[in-house]
């Protein structure tokens, strides 16, 4: 069966980090673009950050650039995300994905596989 689980999330306080974990089953994560992605109540789902299938390049978006890494850990089929000098607006519900297109970046639609999502609640 084909699986994208995350894991990692919770409350945490402004200023502070939380490491968020996609890991795959059923298919090798090596072969596919993943983006991490978030919904916070009231708002669309938005892109945070994607790592290419090719060469692991990597994006962001602009509002967490310098404060969040994308890192792959092929030999353990897990894609992290380490969110450091939290802010309360990262509150959101957070998703990976994963595409067979090697650099799907934002695109939403160029995604096959999607996690169930894990909370992270920044309080102030």
């Amino acid at each position: 069966e084909v699986q994208l689980v995350e894991s990692g999330g919770g409350l945490v306080q402004a200023g502070g980090s939380v490491r968020l974990a996609c890991a795959a089953s059923g298919f090798t994560l090596d072969d596919y673009a993943v983006g991490w992605f978030r919904k916070a109540p009231g708002k669309e789902r938005e892109g945070v950050s994607c790592i290419s299938a090719s060469d692991g390049s990597t994006d962001y978006a602009g509002s967490v650039k310098g404060r969040f890494t994308i890192s792959k850990d092929n030999a353990k089929n897990t894609v992290y995300l380490q969110m450091n000098s939290l802010k309360p607006e990262d509150t959101a519900v957070y998703y990976c994905a994963a595409s067979y297109y090697p650099w799907a970046k934002w695109s939403e639609t160029l995604y096959n596989y999607w996690g169930q999502g894990t909370q992270v609640t920044v309080s102030s």
